[in-house]
């Protein structure tokens, strides 16, 4: 009976010191707890050492302040098209008020995965495949803005929603793949037959440049061949205007006279020599052999007689 008796103290002393120890509470940075006195909310502790009072203080909530990342599982959507994908993504989110985020709502990680799916849900509705595949960010920024409209009296804030994956169905996938390829075959025989055009297009103004160029040079040419000889014939004229001259000049000075004379003579005789070669015939008039009569007639501009 004794034995019993102390076994029985025993178990109360153990108890009370279990239920002591758990009265002291040693709350990490960013970590919060929620105590409740007799059922009613108390107070939130934060980082620190704390004391609570034994079977009159509860710690009811254990949250963090840390942002948190939340996945939401793939789920089917209809597009606007009637086409089904599969889209899944993740959640970021805060809890910005420990109070209301346990006593405003039972389950504030779940009922923000399913606001996202319903709100998914609605927003690719609207859509069409391509505009779906295409505009990530719109379907983000439409998924926040109501979680976070929904979510204030929660007590969270909800940063960002990023979809994963958007998963059309295989033949969707295989369509989209065949129409693929024929733009690419199209894009591609487009741009070799503007290459081939514009190829063509620039030949062709290297020929009429070529052409236009060599008439350019071929019309340089002659005008500097009629600029080249007008000066060649000027500089003749000129020339033979001052031999003219020098010749008038001589003759008019002492001597002159006989020096032309003498020149003329040499002249004939060398005419006269180079035509009266062996097997040749010519006529020399009466008064060849009067030479000095004739000089002085071609001098004085007379005609000789026959």
């Amino acid at each position: 009976m004794e034995f019993a008796y102390l076994g029985f103290w025993s178990v109360i002393a153990i108890y009370l010191i279990y239920k002591i120890f758990r009265c002291i509470r040693i709350i990490p940075a960013q970590d919060v707890l929620i105590v409740e006195r007799l059922g009613k909310y108390s107070r939130t502790l934060r980082a620190g050492f704390h004391i609570l009072i034994p079977f009159i203080d509860r710690d009811a909530y254990y949250h963090t302040l840390k942002e948190q990342s939340i996945d939401v599982q793939p789920q089917i959507c209809i597009t606007h098209d009637n086409v089904q994908v599969k889209v899944d993504g993740v959640i970021y989110l805060k809890i910005i008020d420990p109070v209301r985020a346990s006593y405003g709502i039972e389950d504030f990680q779940f009922a923000a995965i399913q606001l996202a799916q319903t709100t998914m849900r609605s927003v690719i509705g609207t859509m069409e495949l391509d505009k779906t595949i295409g505009e990530k960010d719109l379907i983000n920024s439409t998924i926040v803005a109501a979680i976070d409209q929904a979510s204030e009296p929660w007590g969270i804030k909800v940063n960002r929603y990023e979809i994963l994956n958007i998963v059309p169905p295989k033949s969707v996938l295989d369509a989209m793949e065949k129409e693929k390829k024929a733009q690419i075959a199209k894009r591609s025989q487009v741009l070799l037959s503007e290459g081939e055009r514009d190829s063509r297009i620039n030949r062709s103004l290297g020929f009429k440049e070529e052409a236009v160029n060599k008439s350019e040079g071929e019309k340089q040419r002659r005008i500097n061949s009629a600029e080249g000889k007008a000066t060649e014939i000027e500089a003749l004229a000129v020339a033979t205007a001052k031999g003219i001259e020098a010749i008038a000049g001589a003759i008019s000075d002492q001597g002159g006279a006989s020096a032309i004379k003498l020149q003329i003579t040499k002249a004939f005789i060398h005419n006269f020599l180079s035509v009266a070669k062996e097997n040749t015939e010519i006529l020399i008039p009466a008064d060849v052999m009067n030479l000095p009569n004739l000089i002085a007639n071609l001098t004085e501009g007379k005609k000789p007689k026959a």
